[in-house]
């Protein structure tokens, strides 16, 4: 169900810092023309972490029902809260949605039997499939492979987004895992590294400014088309690196103003717009990858 190119989507706003519904709305209609195979709302590159518990889940709504079931909707769920997580789950559940994205717990540094107890709470909570989402470098949690091969036990854990950007995580988790389990990547640099060792796609930034090229990507990579696959991101590899120049998402919502794609590039603090010395980077690489 959750397998290609799978975005991450912003969460567009006004110069006063509030959610822009219409341009939201939009953003949704240009992915499903693109090709885009799902798409993850409220992850980290929506801004999650700053918008309230209502504002969540009104963005959540907004994009289910604009997408009216075209694609998969996957939910961000995850907090560093057992129980708020299971709150948040079950108000998220009531919605036309198809999955959750579950981060690790970030700042309270679990041990792994706490971890697997947390993800194992708020699969219970929920009919729903769940994809765990590793990504240490943002959380101070790495979820390790045995765990992951412990939680893939649980009917309703069906995959992770591995957000480490070791490529040898595919294989430890092939050799430890014996049910079906999708594994998808969380780095768009080293995913299509990922996806060739067996890996089923990306929940990627990149895809927010050039769906259709990542859509192509992903679809040959699962192909088997691997030739077709690297010749098309060999020009997205600068866009890649550029895109993380700054905090995610400051320097992807500047180069979708860019791209006249949302009027204003406004990120919520403790985030800031990016330093116009990044602008150049950023802008050398859109035009490498043809975007302008």
């Amino acid at each position: 169900m959750f397998t290609g190119s799978i975005v991450a989507l912003i969460t567009p706003m006004n110069e006063h810092g509030q959610i822009d519904y219409e341009t939201l709305k939009s953003l949704v209609d240009w992915h499903l023309e693109c090709g885009t195979n799902a798409i993850v709302a409220m992850g980290t590159t929506a801004e999650s972490c700053t918008l309230t518990q209502s504002e969540h889940i009104s963005v959540v709504k907004t994009i289910a029902e604009q997408v009216a079931g075209k694609v998969p909707v996957i939910a961000g769920n995850g907090l560093n809260s057992t129980q708020q997580s299971i709150e948040l789950t079950q108000a998220l559940d009531q919605l036309p949605i198809d999955g959750f994205l579950t981060v690790t717990p970030y700042y309270n540094k679990p041990t792994q039997k706490g971890l697997q107890l947390h993800f194992e709470a708020i699969a219970n909570s929920t009919v729903k499939p769940i994809l765990l989402y590793n990504v240490p470098g943002r959380t101070a949690c790495d979820l390790l492979p045995e765990t992951v091969a412990a939680l893939s036990h649980i009917d309703n854990i069906v995959g992770i987004k591995e957000a480490t950007g070791d490529k040898s995580r595919v294989s430890q988790l092939q050799s430890l895992i014996n049910t079906p389990f999708t594994l998808l990547s969380g780095d768009d640099e080293t995913a299509l590294e990922f996806t060739k060792l067996g890996g089923h796609g990306v929940i990627s930034v990149t895809a927010n400014v050039m769906p259709a090229e990542m859509a192509a990507i992903y679809q040959s990579a699962l192909n088997g088309d691997f030739s077709q696959a690297e010749a098309l991101n060999e020009k997205l590899e600068r866009l890649h690196n550029a895109l993380f120049i700054e905090p995610n998402p400051v320097p992807v919502k500047w180069a979708l103003k860019k791209l006249n794609r949302i009027p204003s590039d406004q990120v919520r603090l403790p985030l800031l717009k990016m330093e116009s010395s990044h602008q150049t980077i950023v802008i050398e690489a859109m035009e490498s990858a043809q975007v302008i």
